[in-house]
Formats: structure tokens, C-alpha cells, sequence
């Protein structure tokens, strides 16, 4: 799933490609994708897109000033793809074709929205206020602004009666971080994916908000500048902990161990985390201290 320095990055491309010019035909190819219904999304055509904005994993392509708003969630299977120059013709809908939904502009060049798998979740809201788009009225805040400090992050967790790694993942605690960032973030910090929020001593939330903040920072860094089709493979590449259960971990060399749940898992390094110990599997059991 794209997250926060991935969508960043995205946004980062988009202003340069897409500001400045208009949108002459959007055109869904796969009618689930769309998640509002008026405006309909004929309502971009012949507009000029001003901005392009993010909140949290999700994206606002502005046009007109405001008057309009193409906001997408990219989902866990879901990708923008650029295309300098876009096929002649209508997207054929049906088939095994990853396409969602295509956008085009006066130039000739575009991008397309896909989706792999079989749960379709990417969506696209056209909206006149991106804060009607319910996923992202509710978000917590961005902990990549310039107020997201330690106090605001220990505020944050006062009182959350769960894991520190759920807690991450929380869009309404705080936005953009998903599965990937959050393992990579523990790992930074040293500190057990299981271990509860609300117990964090302050010098441990203030190595947790270190950790949050280098994390994600460098991983903008590293993604600045790259074409969208050379993000999925920077994110990996970047990883030190995260999807790669087996492997020897990058700081002090013990094996790299996964955690599986019904549909995700979680990875982590037994001597930077949990004092040596390998955590049991969270089906079956609890954290092990």
C-alpha cells in the first residue's frame, strides 16, 4: 500500500505534470472506483488544474482554483501510472485489465489509476471541498508538520488501551502511516510492535517521535524527484525491517522475524525489540514483554 512519502512523492510529480494544464476527458473504466456521483467526474473536463494537494495517503488534484476537487485513495492494490503519451481511443472496460480510470489532458500525455487483485478498493471522490470526502474529514493529524512535536504525539497516545503498532496505523490518530512506515518505525526506536501506547515512559515517546520523524523524512527524501513508476521499487529498496522476514537485520545482524495476522503481517527484530525474545503469534497468544 502506498503511504505517506510514497503519496508525497506522488504529489510532488503531479504538480509538475499536471499543474498548469487541463483535464479534457476522465473516464472511469471500472464504475466501482467512483465514490460520488455529483458532481458527476464530467464535471473536470475543460478545467485547469491549479494545485495538487495530499492528506495523508490520499490526493486532491485541484482544479479552478478550488472549485473542484479530484481526490483519490490509492487503496492497498492501487497505483498511479504516468503516461507521456496516452493510446488512441476509449479504455475497453471488462477483461483482466488492472485499469480503473483514466485521465487525460490537452497535451496528449495522462495517467491511469489501477488496481491488482480481486479486492477493489482505489477510490476517486470529484467533490467541490475535499473535507466532504469522509476518509478525510475524519484523519488525524500529519506527522510530518511543522506542530507535530513529542507532546503532541504523547497527547496523542495518552490513553490508547492498545499496541503501539495499531496505534500508528490509525488514519483518525495520526495520517499517512500505514503497515510498511509503522514497522520501520519501531524498528527505529527499538521497540516492540505489541507494546502499549498508553505505557510509554516520555523519554520513550520522545524516541518513538525521533524515530516517527527520521523515518519518514528520509523516506521523502529518497522519493523526491522520482517518476511515479520508480516508486514501489524505492520504497523496498529502503526497508530495512519491513517484508523481509528471514534476513539478516541491517543493525545488529539476528534474523529478521514476521508476526501474521488473517490479512497483513508485521516484522521485527527480536534483539533491537523485544530483548532477544521472538514474539508469539498474535493469534494464539500475547505479547511476549
Amino acid at each position: 500500500m502506498p503511504e505517506l512519502p510514497e503519496v508525497d512523492a506522488l504529489r510532488d510529480f503531479l504538480v509538475g505534470a499536471l499543474v498548469g494544464h487541463e483535464v479534457v476527458r476522465v473516464l472511469p473504466v471500472a464504475i466501482s472506483v467512483l465514490k460520488t456521483y455529483d458532481p458527476p467526474v464530467t464535471a473536470l473536463e475543460g478545467r485547469q488544474v491549479t494545485a495538487v494537494g495530499r492528506y495523508g495517503k490520499f490526493l486532491d488534484v485541484e482544479t479552478d482554483g478550488g472549485e473542484l476537487h479530484f481526490v483519490t485513495h490509492l487503496a492497498r492494490a492501487g497505483w498511479l501510472q504516468w503516461r507521456d503519451r496516452l493510446p488512441d481511443g476509449p479504455p475497453r472496460p471488462g477483461g483482466k485489465s488492472p485499469l480503473a480510470l483514466r485521465v487525460a489532458l490537452e497535451t496528449g500525455e495522462g495517467f491511469d489509476l489501477t488496481e491488482a487483485g480481486t479486492q477493489k478498493r482505489l477510490a476517486v471522490y470529484v467533490v467541490r471541498d475535499p473535507l466532504s470526502v469522509p476518509g478525510v474529514a475524519w484523519l488525524g493529524p500529519d506527522p510530518l508538520a511543522d506542530d507535530f512535536d513529542a507532546s503532541r504525539l504523547a497527547e496523542l497516545l495518552a490513553g490508547e488501551r492498545r499496541q503501539i503498532k495499531g496505534a500508528l496505523r490509525d488514519q483518525s490518530l495520526i495520517a499517512g502511516i500505514g503497515n510498511a512506515y509503522s514497522d520501520e518505525i519501531l524498528h527505529a526506536a527499538r521497540m516492540s510492535p505489541f507494546k502499549l501506547a498508553s505505557s510509554l515512559k516520555p523519554e520513550e515517546v520522545r524516541e518513538l517521535h525521533e524515530a516517527l520523524r527520521t523515518t519518514l523524512t528520509e523516506a521523502v527524501e529518497r522519493s523526491r524527484g522520482l517518476a511515479a513508476g520508480r516508486l514501489k521499487a524505492e520504497k523496498k529498496s529502503g526497508l530495512r525491517v519491513h517484508g523481509r522476514t528471514g534476513e539478516p537485520c541491517p543493525v545488529c545482524g539476528d534474523t529478521v522475524r514476521e508476526v501474521s495476522f488473517s490479512d497483513s503481517s508485521l516484522q521485527y527484530c527480536p534483539t533491537c525489540q523485544t530483548g532477544g525474545k521472538p514474539l508469539a503469534d498474535r493469534r494464539m497468544s500475547r505479547l511476549l514483554k
